[in-house]
């Protein structure tokens, strides 16, 4: 036995020396690595930007399962960090064949701009314009050269939203729809209690589709030194063949993928010069003395914690429990100098939206400035958050505003009817307590209590703006009413203070932090992003039950008329009256 314990302490005295040689073997080889790369140059490289894969707001960290999907900020942060690597010669862009977020575009235009003053070259292929969608083309128009494939053709025209009115449904189902709007223009009531756009509707939609058009017109009028008039004509006259394009000055070349690629290799003069994804390039890391705190919000607004999406949805949303516990643990970080809220959001639940202004309140009251850096929208609840802000910074055709509330339900009593359905209720202690039953229509007390409720709300809204922004209650009334605008006109009413992206808002923070403007400082994220080997932790220490079927269950979740049906429950669903009904731009 005694023999026995010596040749297993003999053993594992073995092993644990065999793995201390392994690592110090491991740790010098990497010396020696880095030693003879220290003394290497790195190869010339040129960027390859792939815009056909859809973008979220910015980066959700390492994802468990799937790859993390690119983001519109960490873009920005790697072609300001390319335009300065002597390695970097230039990028190649696969322009994109349907529509991007109207600010999303508008962002990566500018980066791309700040990209190309640093005398580097962009080139971007296109394997056609199809989509009509103003958008997609002019996120790369500031290219020095845009090729297209010579059988496709040039649809871009302009840009349509559509809105869904299921208020002659509800007529023919005897379905009762009970809605309270404040005001106007807070329409996505208008869903479930219209047939038709209203007068104010109308005139909002118009009017914010037409600000984001002539912005991109300009725009690309600017980027390829064409006269505004001469690029309307184009869209109006859409669609163009491949020549057509040609000759109208929209393109610059026409060829296949591989013909722009060698076209690319010429330009740097190097055959064998690397193509490397903007992706794998990444944002990089940042240093300094001084830290500036990144906090994200994207999706709609929710109690709890933030989700960046799960097995059965993509979906993304703020949560109040996440986004405050940022606020407060940069408060406590005394390296953190100010605070950027970048805020991608149609809005969502008053209760979480409050307690993430309340976060932001004491932020400032800490003494370190919040500067909110709006992405593709902050509506009603998205603007809700930003509303104390010391600086608010906003893309041109960000989606912002829609200062507003709404609330009610569908009452189904004559639909249920109609079948032989039939709910039967009793109710114990106060007549509100049946008011949400999706059975019966609001009884006047009901009605009365639930529109008080509402009134609160947007009461509670307006004057936090009013207080925010320094501007008069009477003002804050007028430019509310749930009404929609795109960051310009916002910042000529008085809701944002200066137009820009990401690297605006930093600057900004600086500024207002008195960092020196040319000083290095330190990007960092609010609360730490989760490594999947903590996100693996949390399954096995909660649930460990996999369901077999999550393939399927996605699929169905993805089917139009299902998702439809979530967007009507989650519309007329209590909680979430402090969210802007955003339609899709295209």
């Amino acid at each position: 036995m005694r023999q026995f314990f010596i040749t297993m302490i003999g053993t594992i005295a073995g092993i644990f020396g065999f793995f201390v040689v392994l690592i110090v073997l491991f740790m010098f080889f990497g010396l020696l690595g880095a030693l003879g790369a220290a003394g290497e140059k790195t190869p010339d490289r040129v960027l390859t930007l792939d815009m056909r894969q859809p973008l979220i707001d910015h980066s959700i960290g390492d994802m468990l399962f799937g790859a993390s999907p690119s983001s519109v900020v960490d873009t920005v942060y790697a072609l300001s960090r390319a335009k300065d690597d002597t390695s970097i010669k230039g990028i190649f862009i696969r322009a994109e064949n349907f529509g991007i977020a109207p600010a999303s575009a508008e962002e990566l235009r500018l980066a791309l701009l700040d990209f190309k003053k640093s005398g580097k070259f962009i080139i971007a292929h296109a394997q056609g314009f199809e989509s009509t969608s103003l958008m997609s083309y002019q996120a790369v128009s500031v290219a020095d050269e845009i090729w297209m494939q010579d059988t496709t053709g040039f649809a871009v025209s302009g840009m349509r939203s559509e809105t869904e009115f299921y208020g002659g449904v509800m007529e023919k189902f005897d379905a009762d729809p009970e809605f309270f709007q404040f005001h106007e223009y807070k329409n996505a009531v208008n869903t479930y209690t219209e047939k038709d756009f209203t007068d104010s509707h109308r005139e909002a939609t118009t009017s914010y589709l037409t600000s984001l058009f002539d912005n991109a017109v300009g725009q690309i009028a600017e980027d390829r030194d064409m006269t505004i008039p001469a690029v309307t004509s184009v869209l109006m006259t859409a669609p163009h063949s491949a020549e057509d394009a040609l000759a109208a000055g929209m393109v610059d070349k026409l060829g296949q993928l591989e013909e722009a690629r060698d076209y690319v290799r010429k330009k740097t003069g190097n055959d064998k010069i690397a193509f490397v994804s903007l992706n794998t390039y990444g944002p990089g890391t940042t240093k300094g003395d001084n830290t500036i705190a990144f906090i994200g919000g994207q999706g709609a607004v929710l109690p709890g914690k933030s989700s960046g999406g799960s097995l059965f949805s993509q979906g993304l949303s703020m949560g109040g429990d996440t986004v405050s516990a940022g606020f407060d643990a940069a408060i406590k970080d005394k390296k953190v100098k100010a605070i950027v809220f970048r805020v991608s959001s149609p809005g969502g639940s008053p209760a979480a939206s409050d307690q993430i202004l309340a976060a932001a309140d004491r932020a400032r009251e800490a003494g370190k400035p919040v500067i909110i850096s709006m992405g593709q929208y902050a509506a009603s609840g998205g603007y809700y958050v930003a509303a104390h802000a010391d600086h608010i910074v906003a893309m041109p055709q960000t989606i912002t505003g829609s200062i507003g509330v709404y609330g009610g339900k569908i009452a189904l009593e004559g639909t249920f009817a109609k079948v032989g359905y039939n709910i039967e209720g009793i109710t114990v202690g106060g007549e509100f307590a049946g008011a949400y039953s999706p059975d019966a229509p609001f009884t006047p007390t009901q009605s009365e209590a639930y529109r008080g409720q509402l009134q609160d709300i947007y009461d509670d809204f307006t004057q936090r703006v009013a207080n925010g922004r320094d501007l008069p209650l009477e003002r804050v009334l007028e430019i509310a009413k749930g009404r929609v605008w795109t960051g310009a006109q916002a910042k000529e009413i008085g809701l944002v203070d200066e137009l820009g992206g990401i690297m605006t808002a930093i600057d900004a923070a600086k500024r207002l932090a008195k960092i020196d403007a040319d000083e290095e400082v330190r990007i960092k994220i609010f609360p730490r992003q989760k490594t999947v080997e903590e996100q693996i932790e949390d399954i096995f220490t909660g649930s460990t039950q996999i369901a077999q079927d999550v393939q399927v269950l996605r699929e169905i979740s993805a089917m139009p008329e299902v998702q439809a049906a979530i967007r009507a429950r989650n519309s007329a669903s209590f909680g979430q009256e402090m969210k802007a009904n955003i339609p899709e731009v295209r």
